[in-house]
């Protein structure tokens, strides 16, 4: 039986729970009940027909229009409320959010759901995707600097962790794939004078994680060498670093980002951001596991003596690995707790308690913060990201916004991140090579940065990378988002 690309948030078994009946999707723009989205990576393809019945795509609100805050929501929609929002790694296709104005009423649990407060059986719970086991209850106020958060007067509750992320799990199961052939065909296209770019485009931009670890292991077994080393030897500059991501794989290629991002004079702190902000609790041990073990360092230590005083505060909280399992529910009482602090910590005080704000959405779920945001809104009648751009600045304004964001749309964060890696004078190549090659790893995710990257821009990612990039190295960039 050929060997298939699993996707990210793994596929429900046939007729399981959870799962929608053969064939049917729910109606376009609402999303199923939460706990019921279908897994990362199995969403409507983009610019399929909408179920009989509804409206053709395109007549609902552009982004950005949404109907005023107040204005009631048109006829036979839900009213304004906190959003239903799916955990990290499962947000709806670009333009598919329910608009603004038209979620479920806030307080109210999603159909299908347990309420509020009170855990589902086990195994109904939302995929994995966002941030171990032992996680305190979700609207925990901030605590002192190195104590855990304390709940608003309630008992520590535990909900099942979400698993690695594909290609984070350092005890995988072998796949059933066999990686000789492609081995072959590497060494090839690197042996003797000159290089078959084209060769290693198509072999390597067209493995998920699991195959390449097989890939490496095969190249080695076969050919007694080491593939990332005969990649560095054959190739230069940018070229170069595109094929050591795609051979390396996510995580070791996230250890040598932040390894990078760190040695030598000063700190890159967009690769503290991408790599390290809205992770999941089991990624996060992944990483801090896997960078101990490659470069013999710890990277608690390291953030230290890069960062200083509040942002290295909140790395510091962001790899506990302590957020809120993506289980772990959305409570209302405290999410208007969060936000009444989050208030007094911004906005309804002389200054910013900024350590208070960075604790809170560093331990909280992509569900709770983007609850959180929608309630500040409502009560505040500003966005959240708004308070945070005029209250914060530096590297802690864009690591906070990094982290709403996530939250709140993770394909359109990604989006914004590509073009800031092309925008104004210059190419960002590390930037934009590594954000490229960081959203390859799902190809459904893949394709839904692609859409919000034409709705928000105009124009096609594709077109984009032309004009920033030439040769070999457009092609390799092309192949890895899948364009020509």
């Amino acid at each position: 039986m050929a060997y298939q690309q699993p996707y990210s948030g793994g596929a429900p078994p046939p007729n399981q729970y959870g799962a929608p009946p053969p064939g049917q999707q729910p109606p376009y723009g609402q999303q199923p009940p939460y706990g019921q989205q279908p897994p990362y990576g199995q969403q409507p393809q983009y610019g399929a027909p909408p179920p009989g019945g509804q409206p053709p795509y395109g007549q609902q609100p552009p982004y950005g229009q949404q109907p005023p805050y107040g204005q009631a929501p048109p006829a036979g929609q839900p009213p304004y409320g906190a959003p239903q929002q799916p955990p990290y790694g499962q947000q709806p296709p670009y333009g598919q959010q329910p608009p603004y104005g038209q979620q479920p009423a806030y307080g109210a649990p999603p159909q299908g759901q347990a309420p509020y407060g009170q855990q589902p059986p086990y195994g109904q719970q939302p995929a994995y995707g966002a941030p171990p086991q032992g996680q305190q209850p979700y609207g925990a106020p901030a605590a002192p600097y190195g104590a855990p958060a304390a709940p608003y007067g309630q008992q520590q509750q535990n909900y099942p962790p979400d698993q690695p992320t594909l290609g984070y799990n350092l005890n995988a199961p072998a796949i059933q794939w066999d990686g000789s052939a492609d081995a072959r065909a590497l060494r090839k296209a690197m042996k003797g004078f000159g290089t078959d770019e084209k060769t290693l485009i198509e072999v390597l931009a067209t493995k998920d994680p699991l195959q390449v670890d097989v890939l490496r292991a095969a190249y080695k077994r076969e050919h007694n060498r080491d593939l990332i080393s005969d990649i560095e030897s054959e190739c230069r500059g940018s070229l170069e670093e595109v094929f050591v991501a795609l051979a390396s794989g996510p995580l070791i290629q996230d250890c040598r980002v932040l390894r990078d991002g760190m040695k030598g004079p000063g700190t890159d702190e967009e690769a503290l951001n991408d790599v390290l902000l809205g992770r999941s609790n089991a990624d996060i041990k992944a990483i801090k596991s896997f960078y101990n073990k490659t470069y013999r360092r710890d990277l608690e230590a390291d953030l230290k003596s890069e960062l200083s005083m509040k942002t290295e505060r909140h790395f510091l909280f962001v790899i506990t690995g302590t957020r809120a399992e993506s289980s772990a529910p959305v409570v209302p009482q405290q999410v208007d707790a969060d936000v009444l602090e989050i208030y007094k910590a911004t906005e309804g005080k002389t200054g910013t308690d900024e350590v208070l704000v960075c604790q809170i959405l560093s331990s909280r779920n992509d569900a709770q913060i983007a609850a959180i945001a929608q309630v500040y809104e409502q009560k505040y009648r500003r966005t959240l990201e708004a308070v945070i751009k005029s209250e914060f600045s530096g590297h802690m304004e864009r690591a906070l916004l990094h982290q709403l964001r996530t939250a709140t749309d993770r394909a359109l964060r990604d989006a914004q991140l590509l073009e800031d890696s092309m925008a104004g004078v210059g190419t960002k190549d590390r930037l934009l090579l590594n954000r490229c090659v960081r959203a390859h790893w799902d190809k459904a995710h893949l394709q839904r940065v692609k859409v919000a990257y034409r709705g928000k821009f105009h124009r096609d990612l594709a077109t984009a990378i032309k004009s920033e990039t030439s040769g070999d190295y457009e092609k390799a960039l092309l192949g890895v988002i899948g364009e020509r």
